[in-house]
């Protein structure tokens, strides 16, 4: 099987980087130790605003004008769906819990906000009341995912303390996964700007932008 080609590796904002979005300019990026999500301007890597979360930031995706985030709250870590704008200070505390109170990453349609669950090996779609209108199997633990065209990808292992990591797709007409590349280290959160792909190298505070073929 192939491996992934990386293009470039970028020091993270603050270590532990963790949720991961593109807006169709900026990469926003969100670290479970300072418990922020920074706005980064990719053409020097310089922070823009940084958001407090209030939580540990888990996923993160862009919905147009504003954001979705999987939120970490109280000592359990429970995780609800927050949502929060470009010039918030701070994210919301309106949203719904997660189904099963369990999710980790994020990705959106245009229509409908996916949840995936890491044990469980689902991606869920939701409704705009957090309900489950489908669910799609993966083949291993999910650790990022990101909807590109008719396709979700998704970032997955099913050891986290090794480094055997991949990335495949799921057809989101018939369900089925296709599995494309290895990823050669622990990755987090998946996003995809218009050219390539993004994650996270979490344990070495790097962010990853590279290309399948």
């Amino acid at each position: 099987m192939k491996t992934i080609t990386e293009l470039s590796r970028h020091k993270a904002p603050a270590d532990l980087p963790q949720a991961l979005a593109f807006d169709g300019s900026d990469l926003w990026i969100g670290s479970l130790d300072t418990k922020r999500i920074y706005q980064i301007d990719t053409s020097d890597w310089s922070v823009k605003s940084e958001v407090e979360v209030n939580g540990l930031p888990w996923g993160l995706v862009a919905t147009g004008d504003s954001f979705r985030l999987i939120r970490g709250e109280t000592e359990e870590d429970s995780r609800y769906v927050r949502s929060f704008s470009s010039g918030d200070a701070a994210v919301s505390d309106s949203g719904y819990m997660c189904p099963d109170d369990t999710g980790s990453q994020l990705s959106y349609d245009a229509k409908n906000l996916h949840v995936s669950q890491w044990y469980n090996q689902k991606v869920l779609a939701l409704d705009s009341d957090g309900e489950v209108e489908r669910a799609y199997d993966a083949p291993r633990g999910i650790c990022g995912q990101t909807i590109v065209d008719s396709y979700i990808y998704l970032i997955n292992t099913a050891d986290e303390e090794t480094n055997e990591y991949y990335i495949g797709r799921i057809d989101r007409c018939t369900g089925e996964y296709e599995e494309l590349a290895e990823v050669p280290f622990q990755a987090r959160a998946l996003a995809f700007d218009g050219e390539a792909f993004l994650t996270n190298h979490r344990a070495a505070g790097e962010t990853v932008r590279f290309k399948i073929a």
